[in-house]
C-alpha cells in the first residue's frame, strides 16, 4: 500500500511555506489540503489578499500532492484564475487532487476556498515525474506506469 507519510518531513524543510504561514492540513497519495490565514502582510494595495498569496497556497498544495507518491516531481506548467477576493482574517484552504498521471507527467487541479466556502482560486498544474525517490518514501513499482 502506498503512503504519503513522508510529506510532513518535506513540510518541515519547506521554509517558504513556513514564511508564508501555509500549513499542511491533510495528506494522502494524490490529494493534499493546505491552509493559510490572510494577514496584514498578505494584502495588496487595494486592501485585499494579494494574488501571489492565493497562488502560493495553491502551489504548495500542488507541490505536496505531486510529490505524495514518494517520487520527486517538478512543476512545468501552471494556470490560475481568481474568481473572488479574500480579505484579511480569511482562512484560505487549498485542496489539490490528482487529475491524471502517467510515467513522466501528472496533472493536478487545486481549488482554493475561503472559510465560507466561496471559491477564490482555481489552479491547474502539470509536473514532470522524475525517477528519483524522496528520502524515507515508501514507493510501489506500479507508480511508474507504462
Amino acid at each position: 500500500m502506498k503512503s504519503a507519510n513522508h510529506l510532513p518531513g518535506l513540510a518541515e524543510r519547506d521554509t517558504f511555506s513556513r514564511m508564508m504561514g501555509i500549513k499542511l492540513i491533510e495528506w494522502k497519495v494524490g490529494k493534499v489540503v493546505t491552509e493559510c490565514t490572510v494577514g496584514k502582510d498578505h494584502l495588496n494595495f487595494n486592501g485585499t489578499c494579494h494574488g501571489g498569496v492565493l497562488f502560493a497556497v495553491a502551489d504548495v498544495a500542488f507541490g505536496f500532492a505531486s510529490n505524495s507518491h514518494g517520487i520527486i516531481s517538478a512543476g512545468i506548467n501552471v494556470h490560475m484564475v481568481y474568481p473572488a477576493a479574500a480579505r484579511e482574517g480569511d482562512t484560505l484552504r487549498a485542496t489539490a487532487i490528482e487529475a491524471s498521471r502517467s510515467r513522466r507527467l501528472a496533472t493536478y487541479q487545486v481549488e482554493v476556498t475561503r472559510q465560507d466556502g466561496e471559491v477564490v482560486g482555481l489552479f491547474t498544474g502539470t509536473v514532470f515525474v522524475t525517477e528519483n525517490l524522496h528520502d524515507g518514501a515508501a514507493v510501489e513499482k506500479s507508480v511508474h506506469r507504462k
